[in-house]
Protein backbone atom coordinates (compact mmCIF):
# COMPACT_ATOMS: atom_id res chain seq x y z
CA UNK A 1 0.00 0.00 0.00
CA UNK A 2 1.32 3.44 -0.85
CA UNK A 3 0.10 6.93 0.00
CA UNK A 4 1.10 10.02 -1.98
CA UNK A 5 -0.02 13.50 -0.99
CA UNK A 6 -0.86 15.78 -3.92
CA UNK A 7 -1.30 18.89 -1.78
CA UNK A 8 -4.24 20.15 0.30
CA UNK A 9 -6.76 17.27 0.39
CA UNK A 10 -5.72 15.61 -2.84
CA UNK A 11 -4.50 12.06 -2.31
CA UNK A 12 -3.19 9.22 -4.43
CA UNK A 13 -3.74 5.86 -2.71
CA UNK A 14 -2.35 2.68 -4.23
CA UNK A 15 -4.14 -0.23 -2.57
CA UNK A 16 -4.83 -3.75 -3.79
CA UNK A 17 -5.27 -3.65 -7.54
CA UNK A 18 -6.41 -0.01 -7.51
CA UNK A 19 -4.87 3.43 -7.88
CA UNK A 20 -7.37 5.82 -6.34
CA UNK A 21 -7.32 9.59 -6.62
CA UNK A 22 -9.26 11.14 -3.74
CA UNK A 23 -10.43 14.75 -4.14
CA UNK A 24 -7.80 15.44 -6.82
CA UNK A 25 -7.82 19.23 -6.88
CA UNK A 26 -5.02 19.94 -9.33
CA UNK A 27 -5.87 23.12 -11.26
CA UNK A 28 -5.51 26.01 -8.81
CA UNK A 29 -4.03 23.96 -5.98
CA UNK A 30 -1.07 26.08 -4.75
CA UNK A 31 0.84 23.01 -3.57
CA UNK A 32 0.36 20.83 -6.63
CA UNK A 33 3.33 20.82 -9.07
CA UNK A 34 1.75 21.01 -12.51
CA UNK A 35 4.95 19.85 -14.18
CA UNK A 36 4.55 16.49 -12.38
CA UNK A 37 0.89 16.03 -13.29
CA UNK A 38 1.45 12.90 -15.37
CA UNK A 39 3.35 11.29 -12.50
CA UNK A 40 0.55 12.09 -10.05
CA UNK A 41 -2.15 10.62 -12.26
CA UNK A 42 -0.33 7.66 -13.78
CA UNK A 43 -2.26 4.39 -13.59
CA UNK A 44 -5.36 5.87 -11.98
CA UNK A 45 -8.27 3.42 -11.91
CA UNK A 46 -10.94 5.51 -10.14
CA UNK A 47 -11.61 8.87 -8.51
CA UNK A 48 -13.34 9.32 -5.13
CA UNK A 49 -14.99 12.60 -4.12
CA UNK A 50 -15.86 13.45 -0.49
CA UNK A 51 -17.96 16.57 -1.15
CA UNK A 52 -18.63 19.35 -3.63
CA UNK A 53 -16.40 22.24 -2.55
CA UNK A 54 -14.11 23.63 -5.24
CA UNK A 55 -10.92 22.68 -3.39
CA UNK A 56 -12.02 19.03 -3.63
CA UNK A 57 -13.77 18.84 -7.01
CA UNK A 58 -11.76 21.39 -9.02
CA UNK A 59 -11.24 20.03 -12.52
CA UNK A 60 -12.48 16.51 -11.71
CA UNK A 61 -14.95 16.05 -14.61
CA UNK A 62 -12.27 17.03 -17.14
CA UNK A 63 -9.71 14.84 -15.36
CA UNK A 64 -12.08 11.85 -15.38
CA UNK A 65 -12.58 12.27 -19.13
CA UNK A 66 -8.87 12.59 -19.74
CA UNK A 67 -8.01 9.50 -17.70
CA UNK A 68 -11.06 7.50 -18.79
CA UNK A 69 -11.96 6.49 -15.24
CA UNK A 70 -15.19 6.48 -13.21
CA UNK A 71 -15.91 8.93 -10.39
CA UNK A 72 -17.44 7.66 -7.14
CA UNK A 73 -19.24 9.83 -4.61
CA UNK A 74 -22.50 10.97 -3.06
CA UNK A 75 -25.48 10.11 -5.26
CA UNK A 76 -26.71 13.68 -5.81
CA UNK A 77 -23.44 15.05 -7.17
CA UNK A 78 -22.70 11.94 -9.20
CA UNK A 79 -26.14 11.97 -10.85
CA UNK A 80 -25.71 15.64 -11.78
CA UNK A 81 -22.19 15.15 -13.15
CA UNK A 82 -23.23 12.05 -15.05
CA UNK A 83 -25.91 14.03 -16.87
CA UNK A 84 -24.27 17.44 -17.19
CA UNK A 85 -20.65 16.38 -17.76
CA UNK A 86 -21.14 13.10 -19.60
CA UNK A 87 -18.72 11.20 -17.38
CA UNK A 88 -19.04 7.73 -15.87
CA UNK A 89 -20.14 8.06 -12.26
CA UNK A 90 -21.12 5.70 -9.46
CA UNK A 91 -23.36 7.37 -6.92
CA UNK A 92 -23.93 5.85 -3.50
CA UNK A 93 -24.59 7.12 -0.01
CA UNK A 94 -23.53 6.96 3.62
CA UNK A 95 -23.46 3.42 4.94
CA UNK A 96 -23.22 2.03 1.41
CA UNK A 97 -20.27 0.00 0.17
CA UNK A 98 -19.01 -0.34 -3.40
CA UNK A 99 -16.48 -2.87 -4.62
CA UNK A 100 -13.74 -1.43 -6.85
CA UNK A 101 -11.67 -4.39 -7.96
CA UNK A 102 -10.06 -5.87 -4.85
CA UNK A 103 -10.95 -2.83 -2.76
CA UNK A 104 -14.13 -2.22 -0.74
CA UNK A 105 -15.09 1.43 -0.22
CA UNK A 106 -17.70 2.39 2.36
CA UNK A 107 -19.05 5.92 2.49
CA UNK A 108 -19.30 7.22 6.06
CA UNK A 109 -20.56 10.34 7.76
CA UNK A 110 -18.71 13.66 8.05
CA UNK A 111 -19.67 16.98 9.64
CA UNK A 112 -19.10 19.80 7.16
CA UNK A 113 -21.03 21.29 4.21
CA UNK A 114 -21.14 20.65 0.47
CA UNK A 115 -21.82 22.97 -2.45
CA UNK A 116 -20.48 24.18 -5.79
CA UNK A 117 -20.55 27.83 -6.81
CA UNK A 118 -22.63 28.76 -9.84
CA UNK A 119 -23.65 32.02 -11.53
CA UNK A 120 -26.90 31.82 -9.55
CA UNK A 121 -25.12 31.22 -6.23
CA UNK A 122 -24.16 28.09 -4.31
CA UNK A 123 -25.60 24.80 -5.55
CA UNK A 124 -26.10 22.11 -2.90
CA UNK A 125 -24.37 18.93 -4.00
CA UNK A 126 -25.53 16.31 -1.51
CA UNK A 127 -24.05 15.51 1.88
CA UNK A 128 -20.40 15.62 2.85
CA UNK A 129 -18.72 12.27 3.54
CA UNK A 130 -15.60 10.33 4.40
CA UNK A 131 -14.51 6.84 3.33
CA UNK A 132 -13.41 3.56 4.83
CA UNK A 133 -11.20 1.92 2.21
CA UNK A 134 -10.43 -1.76 2.80
CA UNK A 135 -7.79 -3.69 0.92
CA UNK A 136 -4.65 -5.76 1.46
CA UNK A 137 -6.10 -6.93 4.77
CA UNK A 138 -6.21 -3.43 6.24
CA UNK A 139 -8.58 -0.46 6.38
CA UNK A 140 -7.81 3.19 5.72
CA UNK A 141 -10.09 5.95 7.04
CA UNK A 142 -10.15 9.06 4.86
CA UNK A 143 -11.99 11.68 6.91
CA UNK A 144 -12.89 14.17 4.19
CA UNK A 145 -13.57 17.61 5.65
CA UNK A 146 -15.08 17.19 9.11
CA UNK A 147 -15.07 18.12 12.76
CA UNK A 148 -14.76 15.57 15.54
CA UNK A 149 -17.96 13.50 15.74
CA UNK A 150 -19.26 10.96 18.22
CA UNK A 151 -19.95 8.91 15.07
CA UNK A 152 -16.23 8.20 14.92
CA UNK A 153 -16.55 5.81 17.85
CA UNK A 154 -19.13 3.84 15.87
CA UNK A 155 -16.85 3.84 12.83
CA UNK A 156 -14.04 2.42 14.97
CA UNK A 157 -16.31 -0.38 16.21
CA UNK A 158 -17.55 -1.22 12.71
CA UNK A 159 -14.36 -0.83 10.66
CA UNK A 160 -11.35 -0.76 13.05
CA UNK A 161 -9.15 1.23 10.63
CA UNK A 162 -5.41 0.93 11.18
CA UNK A 163 -4.60 4.06 9.17
CA UNK A 164 -6.20 7.49 9.53
CA UNK A 165 -5.92 10.21 6.88
CA UNK A 166 -7.31 13.14 8.85
CA UNK A 167 -8.10 16.73 7.96
CA UNK A 168 -6.23 18.76 10.55
CA UNK A 169 -5.58 22.27 9.25
CA UNK A 170 -8.21 24.10 11.29
CA UNK A 171 -10.51 27.00 10.27
CA UNK A 172 -12.56 24.93 7.79
CA UNK A 173 -12.07 21.55 9.49
CA UNK A 174 -10.66 19.96 12.63
CA UNK A 175 -7.40 21.47 13.78
CA UNK A 176 -4.44 19.44 15.03
CA UNK A 177 -5.78 19.34 18.61
CA UNK A 178 -9.19 18.09 17.55
CA UNK A 179 -7.71 15.59 15.09
CA UNK A 180 -5.51 14.28 17.90
CA UNK A 181 -8.58 13.91 20.12
CA UNK A 182 -10.34 11.91 17.40
CA UNK A 183 -7.29 9.72 16.86
CA UNK A 184 -6.67 9.04 20.56
CA UNK A 185 -10.17 8.94 22.06
CA UNK A 186 -12.36 7.58 19.26
CA UNK A 187 -10.03 5.59 16.99
CA UNK A 188 -7.14 3.20 17.54
CA UNK A 189 -4.88 4.06 14.63
CA UNK A 190 -1.41 2.67 14.14
CA UNK A 191 -0.62 5.37 11.58
CA UNK A 192 -2.00 8.90 11.11
CA UNK A 193 -1.43 11.19 8.13
CA UNK A 194 -2.76 14.76 8.34
CA UNK A 195 -4.07 16.59 5.30
CA UNK A 196 -6.04 19.76 4.44
CA UNK A 197 -3.16 21.82 5.85
CA UNK A 198 -0.15 23.88 4.68
CA UNK A 199 -2.10 25.15 1.66
CA UNK A 200 -2.91 28.66 2.90
CA UNK A 201 -1.53 30.82 5.76
CA UNK A 202 -4.70 30.43 7.86
CA UNK A 203 -4.20 26.64 8.00
CA UNK A 204 -1.72 24.73 10.17
CA UNK A 205 1.72 24.59 8.57
CA UNK A 206 3.11 21.45 10.22
CA UNK A 207 2.04 18.39 12.21
CA UNK A 208 4.14 19.00 15.32
CA UNK A 209 1.13 19.34 17.65
CA UNK A 210 -0.44 16.17 16.26
CA UNK A 211 2.79 14.22 16.70
CA UNK A 212 3.22 15.40 20.28
CA UNK A 213 -0.33 14.42 21.18
CA UNK A 214 -0.10 10.88 19.78
CA UNK A 215 2.80 9.04 21.43
CA UNK A 216 3.07 5.48 20.18
CA UNK A 217 1.34 6.33 16.90
CA UNK A 218 3.30 6.82 13.67
CA UNK A 219 2.40 10.33 12.50
CA UNK A 220 3.66 11.38 9.08
CA UNK A 221 4.18 14.98 7.98
CA UNK A 222 4.14 14.27 4.23
CA UNK A 223 5.76 16.15 1.42
CA UNK A 224 3.96 16.61 -1.89
CA UNK A 225 4.57 13.75 -4.34
CA UNK A 226 6.87 11.90 -1.95
CA UNK A 227 5.28 8.44 -1.57
CA UNK A 228 4.84 6.83 1.86
CA UNK A 229 4.75 3.04 2.09
CA UNK A 230 2.13 1.86 4.56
Amino acid sequence: MRYTWLGHSAVRLEIGDQVLLIDPWEDGNPLFPKDRRDEANQGTTAILITHGHLDHTGNVPALAKELGVPVYGIYDLMAWWGESEGIETVGFNKGGTVQIGDVAVTMVNAAHSSSIGTDEGPLYTGGEAGYMIAGEGRTVYVSGDTDVMADMGVLQDLHAPEIGILCAGGHFTMDMKRAAYAASKLFKFETVIPYHYKTFPLLAQNADELKAALPGVTVHDPEVLVPISL
